[in-house]
């Protein structure tokens, strides 16, 4: 049984790859984030071996990211517009470099509002996973949830079903963890907060992510990643 769970886990890692590289062309739009990040690499060298957040706007627009997590290394990563094949695509640039001990992802949005599945954002974060640890062997990735939104409250069932399935196929990997940001983002009637959002109703306001902070620093201890408290 074990070994049909591997070779199951397995394939659907292989599809994933395959999936990732039909994509087509490369996302060539993002080579000057890519090379932004590179530029910042040679004149300020990041830490080795830190937590890398990466993804998508929340990530690029979370510039608190040291003062929320002292005592920390970390290292932002996220470039606004993004989706997940993206970030799998640059991998070797904006991963492989700095070999993380940790990497959260924030991701899929997105992918969604462009038309993707709950089965490709899977398939995609799959790909994800396989490519980052191609270049740092076996590195522990959270995924944090995909986010409900007044801006694109419509595209929630979907959103709900991709982080469902990334739920569940989280529980049977290792070293793979998902923190689910969803219900202290929704109200009571289930819908988004408004006072977590900017006037755009899609990013986050310091209170969405004061949200997000909670969520994150038990995980992050789970990998000796520890807040410094009067840091």
């Amino acid at each position: 049984m074990k070994r049909l769970t591997w070779l199951a886990c397995l394939l659907t890692s292989l599809v994933a790859l395959a999936i990732t590289h039909a994509d087509g062309a490369p996302p060539s739009h993002w080579q000057p984030d890519i090379a932004a990040f590179e530029a910042s690499d040679h004149t300020h060298p990041p830490a080795q071996h830190g937590v890398l957040f990466i993804g998508s706007s929340s990530i690029q627009f979370w510039k608190s990211l040291a003062q929320d997590f002292p005592g920390i290394p970390v290292i932002n990563r996220g470039f606004g517009g993004s989706a997940l094949t993206d970030s799998t695509y640059y991998a070797d640039r904006i991963v492989w470099p700095y070999k993380p001990s940790l990497i959260v992802m924030y991701a899929g949005d997105n992918d969604i509002n462009e038309g993707a599945t709950s089965n490709r954002v899977l398939a995609s974060f799959q790909s994800f996973v396989a490519r980052a640890r191609e270049g740092v062997p076996g590195v522990p990735i959270v995924y944090v949830s995909i986010k409900p939104s007044l801006a694109r409250l419509a595209l929630w069932p979907t959103m709900k079903a991709a982080n469902d399935k990334i739920r569940d196929w989280a529980a049977t990997q290792r070293s793979i963890r998902f923190v689910d940001v969803a219900p202290a983002m929704l109200d009571a009637q289930g819908k988004p907060r408004p006072e977590l959002f900017r006037p755009d109703g899609l990013h986050m306001q310091p209170a969405g992510y004061a949200l997000w902070i909670a969520a994150l620093k038990p995980v992050l201890a789970d990998y000796g990643f520890v807040v410094k408290h009067g840091a």
